[in-house]
């Protein structure tokens, strides 16, 4: 009788649950204010006109000229992924003199692999309630706020999108439906749109793919996705416009302390110019904001035995054609056999299932390990029909990101992770920020900077970002692709792609796209046959976006190498030839790009055996046979299993 009561409580309980936050729901609705109005958009018919970026010498001048208590800076930022890249826009804006360095490009760390989420997390809130945790809480509300402005200042890299949560056992209706609803109550105001339950049948019609055999409906419930190392890129060309100095490809050697062992600059090595000297930089402050390594710099301040805060957890994506999605629904599933969640998502064309957690060692191109890409694999076919079968052979693209768990060296117990970010500063003044999200880089940015101020005892005013739209959002629309395929006479494909990857900046991209000889698109040469991504780009990304390498451009200003590994190997090329122009290299340089390209390849997906492919057999074709015999039925092993 005692055990009746207890199931019949715990089938209850989802019901009372939800009729509670039903009704609380219903009331918020109804007192809740109207939506803010849309933001106002400059003329998206005409190009507009283009602030002048300084060139990446240019930056590198300014970093030599501070090299005097008179010249030096007010903040040097260590690291050019999200978090330092918002750093450097937030004190910029300000108007403090700033400078970023980052060892290897923009975004080239763990800022490129992510889930390509702009979320607060439902599975924090359910953690929040079911553990009574304030603190998930807090971290869920911050997110959606921040959510809701990454979406405004970035219009052209970030979009609303509908996330399917499946229910294959009835009674579990309520319960998420009640969490929804709660994660909607939670954005106020900042909501994107309400989530919504669907019947099986009209889940089956969103999804089609979806398994239906026990399904008992849905929720759709609402999140933001987004271009993660476009946005990162386009955040530190703001900080740029803004009067930063930025400067990839510049590792920092040696931290520089005064008299009294304070901190007062670095020296750095520009490693794109092996015969470049050293240079020395001064600022008054410097932030250590390097992610995964971040314990690498606080050891270049406190030595070796420095104790370490970042606890490293892997996360493996892979990259699955875009029929295994529908273009604008994603899923989620969350409750794996291990009880992780893990995502289904469209992305650029193609489908993301992401993600793994498991603790890792730290190093700059983390490899995804076929355990894991397996596991993924199976866990996504439990929820697609049985007619489907997502083959391993299906897998485009694979990488692994190291998610930078932090612990707070001043904590009691020191062996704790931190929920959100953590900010410290050590006795010799360097700042460190590690932790956090995506989705919140720029109030972690907020906070750095208002840390600094008052460390340093710099200049005060108020942070500017949440109101400071990033470059290409001001003359972008939804339209804007139709002026380009009108004026350029490009293709509309590559039109809507270059709009919402560039903004504003598209028109600029597609003047520097070459002539076809064809009667339509006029312009425009596509460097891989699949994908939108053309020859314009790259010059662009060479003139105005810093970029350095093929990797630069294949991984990070372009997603090629992150949607389809092969299709970048076969672009790539054509992607040497064209930097090659624009930067003057010799030979022996496009031989070591072609070489650290493929290296770079490995950690994307292909496999190690083909990454001493050469430049003729990939112009003669052999990419294609070996797509040819992939397809025939042989499993491809990406990498290696440990």
């Amino acid at each position: 009788m005692a055990s009746a009561r207890s199931t019949a409580r715990s089938l209850a309980k989802p019901f009372l649950i939800g009729g509670s936050l039903g009704l609380a729901y219903v009331t918020y609705k109804t007192l809740r204010p109207p939506a803010p109005q849309a933001r106002a958009v400059s003329d998206s018919s005409q190009p507009p006109k283009i602030p002048p970026i300084p060139s990446r010498l240019e930056q590198l001048n300014r970093l030599r000229a501070a090299n005097t208590k008179e010249t030096e800076y007010d903040l040097l930022i260590i690291g050019g992924g999200a978090t330092g890249s918002g750093i450097a826009l937030d004190a910029a804006s300000r108007g403090l003199k700033v400078a970023c360095i980052e060892r290897d490009d923009f975004s080239s760390g763990t800022s490129s692999k992510s889930t390509k989420l702009v979320h607060g997390g439902v599975r924090y809130l359910e953690k929040a309630v079911k553990e009574l945790d304030y603190s998930q809480y807090e971290l869920v509300r911050e997110a959606l706020k921040e959510r809701a402005t990454f979406l405004t200042i970035a219009p052209h890299l970030s979009m609303s999108l509908p996330i399917m949560l499946p229910i294959y056992e009835w009674w579990k209706a309520p319960y998420f439906w009640a969490g929804t609803k709660c994660y909607d109550l939670l954005a106020g105001k900042e909501n994107l749109e309400s989530s919504y339950f669907l019947t099986r049948g009209k889940a089956i019609e969103a999804f089609p793919m979806l398994k239906s055999d026990g399904l008992a409906g849905a929720l759709v419930y609402y999140d933001g996705s987004h271009n993660d190392s476009r946005m990162n890129v386009t955040i530190a060309l703001t900080a740029a416009i803004c009067g930063a100095t930025i400067a990839n490809h510049t590792e920092v050697t040696e931290l520089l302390k005064d008299e009294s062992g304070k901190i007062c600059g670095v020296k750095a090595r520009d490693l794109i110019d092996p015969k470049a000297e050293n240079i020395t930089i001064r600022a008054k402050g410097v932030i250590n904001a390097t992610g995964p390594f971040t314990d690498s710099i606080r050891k270049l301040d406190g030595g070796a035995s420095t104790q370490e805060i970042v606890a490293p957890s892997s996360g493996v994506h892979i990259v699955l054609p875009g029929y295994f999605s529908p273009k604008h629904m994603g899923l989620i599933d969350p409750s794996t056999s291990d009880g992780r969640v893990i995502f289904f998502l469209p992305w650029q064309g193609n489908t993301i299932a992401g993600t793994t957690d498991a603790p890792t060692t730290i190093t700059p191109h983390p490899l995804p390990r076929e355990e894991e890409i397996n596991w993924i694999l199976s866990e996504v076919q439990r929820y697609v029909s049985p007619t489907i079968t997502i083959r391993r052979s299906d897998v485009l693209a694979a990488w692994s990101g190291i998610r930078p768990l932090v612990k707070d060296p001043d904590a009691k117990n020191t062996e704790s992770l931190v929920r959100n970010h953590l900010i410290n500063v050590s006795p010799s003044g360097l700042i460190t920020i590690a932790g956090g999200k995506w989705t919140t880089y720029r109030q972690m940015s907020e906070e750095a900077v208002d840390s600094a101020i008052n460390t340093f005892s710099l200049p005060k005013s108020p942070c500017k970002t949440e109101q400071l739209q990033l470059v290409g959002a001001q003359g972008f629309s939804k339209t804007l692709f139709i002026n380009l395929v009108q004026t350029f006479g490009i293709d509309a494909e590559v039109a809507h792609h270059l709009a919402h990857n560039y903004g504003d900046r598209a028109w600029a991209v597609a003047e520097l796209s070459s002539p076809t000889a064809e009667r339509f698109p006029l312009r425009g040469k596509r460097l891989a046959g699949m994908y939108p991504f053309i020859d314009g780009e790259v010059r662009y990304a060479v003139r105005n976006e810093y970029a350095q390498t093929a990797v630069d451009v294949l991984a990070r200003r372009t997603r090629l190498a992150f949607l389809n590994v092969n299709a970048a190997l076969e672009a790539l090329p054509g992607v040497v030839d064209l930097m090659a122009e624009e930067l003057k290299w010799d030979k022996n340089r496009k031989n070591k790009e072609w070489t650290d390209t493929c290296e770079f390849l490995v950690s994307m997906g292909l496999p190690e055996k083909r990454a001493s492919v050469t430049r003729k057999e990939v112009e003669n074709g052999i990419v294609k046979k070996w797509a040819e015999e992939d397809v025939g039925g042989k499993l491809i092993i990406l990498v290696a299993p440990y």
